[in-house]
C-alpha cells in the first residue's frame, strides 16, 4: 500500500466516525426534545384538570377562595413558565397550591364522596404519576446527551459543531415541600 492510500483511509475513516459521533448527537438531542415534549403534554392534561377540579371544590368550600387563587394564580405561572430551570420551580409552586386544595377537602366529608371530585382526584393522580415517568425519561435522555457532549472523543464533534449541555428538569433543591408527593388519596 502506498502512504497515499494509506492517508486516504485514515481520512476516510475519521470522516465516517465523526459523521457517527455527529449523527449519535443529533439523535440524543431529538430524544431529548421528544422528552421534553412528553411532559409539556402532561402538564396540559394536568392544567386542564385543575378548573375542574377548583370548581368542584368550590362548591362545598366557599370561604377558602385564597386557596383557589393560588391553585389558579400557580397554574397560570407554570402554564406561561419558559425554559427548563422556571418550568421546574413553576410547577414546584403549583404541586404545593394543589396539596392546600387538597388539605381544604379534607374538611368536607360530603366533598371527598363527591363522584366528580373522585373521579378528578384519580385522574390527577394518574396525571402525576406521568409527569414523574415523563420528567424521569427525560432526565435520563439528558444526562446521556450531556455524557456524550462532555466525554472525549465526543466532546471533540459537539464543540466543533456547537452542541450544548441541555438542563435537568429537577426539583429545587431548597424546595423541601415540592419533595413530598402531592396528596390525592383519602
Amino acid at each position: 500500500m502506498s502512504t497515499t492510500t494509506i492517508i486516504l483511509i485514515v481520512l476516510a475513516l475519521i470522516v465516517i466516525w465523526t459523521i457517527a459521533a455527529y449523527n449519535r448527537l443529533i439523535t440524543l438531542v431529538n430524544r431529548a426534545k421528544e422528552a421534553w415534549a412528553d411532559i409539556q403534554v402532561q402538564l396540559k392534561r394536568r392544567y386542564d384538570l385543575i378548573p375542574n377540579l377548583v370548581e368542584t371544590v368550590k362548591g362545598y368550600a366557599t370561604h377558602e377562595s385564597s386557596a383557589f387563587e393560588n391553585v389558579t394564580k400557580a397554574r397560570a405561572a407554570a402554564m406561561g413558565a419558559t425554559g427548563t430551570e422556571k418550568k421546574a420551580q413553576a410547577e414546584n409552586m403549583l404541586s404545593g397550591a394543589l396539596k392546600t386544595l387538597f388539605a381544604v377537602s379534607e374538611a368536607y366529608p360530603d366533598l371527598k364522596a363527591n363522584q366528580n371530585f373522585l373521579q378528578l382526584q384519580k385522574e390527577l393522580a394518574d396525571t402525576e404519576d406521568k409527569i414523574q415517568a415523563s420528567r424521569r425519561f427525560y432526565n435520563t435522555t439528558v444526562m446521556t446527551l450531556n455524557t456524550a457532549e462532555q466525554t472525549f472523543p465526543g466532546n471533540l464533534i459537539a464543540n466543533s459543531f456547537g452542541f450544548k449541555p441541555m438542563d435537568l428538569f429537577e426539583l429545587a433543591a431548597a424546595d423541601a415541600a415540592a419533595k413530598e408527593p402531592i396528596k390525592v388519596q383519602f
